[in-house]
């Protein structure tokens, strides 16, 4: 008896030594929590003060930002689970089947993700209010909780954006509370505090891992596989607070259980909600589909994944008016976010056994009967293996398991590049990625060649199949088709030097390539081009083939060590010719030899650009291409000296975009000599102008039949039910719909894609063939689509269309780009194709 009192005695004061040295939000920060926006910088101090003063929190860095903030998680439940952490986390991937053997423990792991987009600015604020109780050991609830769960906290997703927007609020500010909305604290200024420092959406970034955050996150991420995970949200000030169940379209892969958690926390959430007499809404505008959501992705991965909006976002600041009138605050805004969180931990606590049961079903049944139409895909390996090898890449981000296909002949399957269903044979060379695996429905969900869509109003794109997204040629199949053996990545075989050749010789085949071609020009090496294929010494070039000659590089010093040492870096292996006399094609003395001359490189952005489009270049030129390139902003155009510059860059922009002096000095330049690439709403910049050959048709004719499409379809839907309305508006438009593109490739902005190339389309914009100049890549016919969302009134108008197309002007020319060809950063395949444009055009 001595010994249990002495024991709950230790126990008492360890609680109340804990509690006495842990500090409140308001007591560390020092002001009350809704007061100010809290810079991230001393979020992190005050997640180390609670963790130094609780044994029960884990704090683990997993990465840090561009502008190198800090990235971490905390960790914490029970004294009894945190005794047995990692066997719990070795446990949950044993069940998953990432790891062998039978797990010992049945404990469900809650991860709550907060902030991924930076000025939805109560989510940090919320995490922090969250971790407190969570932590505090004199509650009762929460320590009930935490004795059969794991709660994981990623506080901040995205530092950066999340202090772009706090450090500019806190700036503009009155000290007294001001809510109206045209006061400038409310008007927040270009790009906004949404995305990362290459403002990108780390939303929509889960499965491509394409930025820095998302890379280390989810290499932690699939360390745990969470039976839960919340996405905390803000959405328009008008809004009040959205919580699942989610909207349609829901995925035809999600589980009935998925279903069925998402609806018992929406009712205990809107319980607590309906207690304290606030709005909410379910089961519209968030859908399941596009799967690299901070939700779509762990459904994909067998937990439950939701997304928690609260209504405020960067318009609310520390209060604003909404529609109604009312002030929405900070405050108002932590405590709903707050309440969702603190009802997740406690339905996670009385459904933690069923959580654990269905985890183990999720991936017990989709590795042994996944219940997908496609059962295995298959790639051709010697398509392109450039680009194969990135898709392997993303491949092993994301823990989706390949191997060897094997000689196999009497195959069927859906073919990628055709659209329909043919025969095909198998080699050593292929690969094989089988839906019987641990990630089988992640897998079908990235190559699902159409995925099934219940509901055409959706929230995001609606295909992605990674064989369009690469440019590789793929097919799908229906029936089982395990690997023969496991696929090993050849090891690179280094190039050497020896006796200096005529020329080295590459292949242009992705961004590998325009990366190595990069670096060999700011080392100023000169490389050259060839504008036809040719043969040499029993070699067989492509056009568009890079070539590194003797000759031209007398004046760079170690010259071949140079070379050899750039091609090792960046694994391109080197073909070398002792002569210059091919035995095909032109010889190396043509004028059909084109150097290529290193660009200075401009981006424009600011007011009026889209700044999704405009920061994937940018992390394309830094990040890939690892090309300097000046930041200039559209406000500015008319002023500045153009001349420093040979290739300017415009991304998708919306309106005029121009004033009159910017748009002459623009013309003026290019007049001269510059390269201009337009993209997507950059072209309506240059669309039927004077004195451009960019027309959005081709005759009266054409103009005639649309208007008599159009007259037919305005009587319709002037009769069509009110509700209807929303799918009215969007049967014009297109949501990631694939069209196949014919490339022309003689010409330069077709090298490297043997005549074919995929587009994701998601703009109603149709341009006529270029009368004056080069229509380098078209979609055909109409049965040139794919898969994907596109509207009616114009699916049937695609056909016979430019997509990709350059027009000469004086001594420049543009480049248009009808649809964004790096989208996300993700689109791999168009990413050769903008450096055809950047490097290869024009020479």
């Amino acid at each position: 008896m001595k010994k249990l009192l002495l024991l709950a005695f230790f126990f008492c004061t360890i609680i109340w030594t804990i509690q006495a040295q842990t500090k409140s939000p308001e007591q560390f920060l020092g002001y009350k929590p809704g007061d100010r926006f809290t810079p991230h910088h001393r979020m992190v101090d005050y997640f180390e003060h609670v963790a130094a003063n609780n044994p029960n929190v884990q704090i683990i860095h997993y990465g840090q930002t561009n502008e190198q903030r800090p990235l971490f998680i905390a960790v914490l439940s029970s004294t009894e689970n945190m005794a047995r952490i990692e066997q719990i986390r070795e446990d949950n991937l044993k069940r998953a089947g990432i790891l062998d053997g039978d797990p010992s423990t049945s404990v469900p792991i809650n991860w709550m993700s907060f902030n991924v987009h930076g000025n939805e600015s109560v989510g940090m604020e919320a995490a922090i209010a969250s971790f407190y109780t969570l932590t505090d050991p004199t509650n009762e609830k929460s320590q009930e909780w935490l004795k059969n769960q794991v709660i994981i906290i990623d506080p901040c997703i995205n530092p950066d954006g999340r202090d772009r927007y706090a450090m500019w609020y806190n700036q503009k500010m009155n000290i007294t509370l001001q809510p109206d909305l045209q006061s400038v604290e409310h008007s927040e200024p270009w790009p906004g505090g949404r995305a990362n420092h290459y403002l990108f959406d780390l939303n929509r970034d889960w499965a491509w891992q394409v930025q820095v955050e998302s890379q280390a996150r989810m290499k932690l991420y699939n360390q745990w596989l969470p039976q839960l995970h919340l996405d905390f949200h803000e959405q328009g000030i008008n809004n009040p607070f959205y919580m699942a169940p989610a909207a349609e379209p829901l995925h035809e892969q999600l589980t009935s259980w998925q279903h069925e958690f998402q609806d018992i926390y929406g009712r205990n959430t809107a319980k607590y909600f309906d207690e304290a007499g606030r709005f909410y809404f379910t089961k519209e505008r968030f859908d399941l589909l596009y799967p690299s959501y901070g939700d779509s992705y762990p459904m994909f991965n067998g937990a439950i994944g939701m997304t928690i909006e609260q209504g405020g976002s960067g318009l609310a600041g520390l209060g604003g008016y909404n529609a109604v009138g009312d002030t929405v605050t900070l405050s108002s805004r932590i405590e709903g976010h707050y309440t969702a969180a603190m009802s997740a931990a406690e339905v996670t606590s009385q459904n933690a056994e069923k959580l654990i049961t269905e985890f183990t079903k999720f991936y017990k049944d989709n590795s042994t009967n996944p219940k997908g139409k496609y059962k295995a895909f298959v790639i051709k390996g010697q398509s392109n293996p450039a680009q194969t090898a990135k898709l392997l890449e993303l491949l092993d981000k994301n823990g989706i398991r390949y191997g060897k296909a094997g000689s196999k002949s009497g195959l069927k399957g859906f073919s990628y590049g055709t659209g329909k269903n043919e025969s095909f044979s198998t080699s050593d060379q292929d690969i094989v990625i089988s839906a019987f695996q641990p990630k089988s429905v992640l897998a079908q969900v990235l190559f699902e060649p159409n995925p099934a869509l219940h509901d055409s109003i959706t929230y995001d794109i609606t295909s992605w199949a990674m064989p369009y997204a690469y440019g590789l040629e793929a097919f799908a199949v229906e029936t089982r088709l395990d690997a023969s053996s496991a696929y090993e990545k050849k090891p690179f075989t280094a190039n050497q030097v020896d006796k200096t050749p005529v020329a080295y010789l590459a292949a242009w085949q992705g961004t590998r390539d325009a990366a190595f071609l990069s670096a060999l020009l700011q080392e100023g090496i000169r490389v050259k081009f060839n504008e036809f294929d040719f043969e040499v010494e029993g070699k067989s070039f492509p056009a568009g083939s890079l070539m590194i000659t003797k000759g031209g590089n007398e004046y760079v010093p170690n010259f071949d060590q140079k070379v050899i040492d750039i091609a090792n870096r960046f694994q391109v292996t080197l073909a070398t010719t002792m002569s210059g006399y091919v035995d095909k094609g032109k010889d190396f003395g043509s004028p059909n030899i084109r150097v290529v001359k290193a660009p200075k490189v401009a981006l424009v952005g600011g007011e009026g650009t889209n700044s999704l489009n405009y920061g994937a270049i940018w992390h394309f030129f830094e990040k890939e291409l690892n090309y300097p390139l000046v930041n200039l902003e559209l406000d500015k155009m008319a002023r500045y000296d153009l001349s420093k510059y040979t290739l300017l860059i415009m991304p998708s922009m919306r309106g005029g975009g121009l004033s009159e002096q910017a748009h002459k000095n623009l013309m003026e330049w290019v007049r001269a000599g510059g390269k201009l690439i337009a993209i997507e709403g950059a072209l309506n910049l240059f669309a039927n102008q004077e004195g451009f050959g960019l027309k959005t048709f081709d005759s009266d004719d054409d103009k005639n039949a649309a208007k008599k499409v159009a007259d037919s379809l305005a009587k319709a839907e002037r009769l069509a039910p009110y509700q209807e309305g929303e799918r009215v508006a969007i049967s014009g438009g297109a949501s990631g719909a694939i069209y196949e593109i014919t490339m022309d490739e003689t010409h330069p902005l077709g090298y490297g894609t043997s005549g074919k190339y995929y587009t994701l389309k998601n703009n109603s914009n149709r341009f006529a063939y270029l009368s004056n100049g080069a229509n380098a890549g078209i979609i055909a016919n109409n049965d040139a689509y794919r898969t994907g969302y596109i509207g009616f009134k114009i699916k049937s108008t695609m056909g016979e269309s430019m997509a990709i197309g350059v027009e000469n002007a004086g001594r420049g020319e543009i480049v248009y780009f009808v649809d964004d060809p790096i989208f996300r950063g993700f689109w791999e395949s168009g990413k050769l194709i903008l450096s055809n444009a950047i490097f290869m055009v024009g020479q």
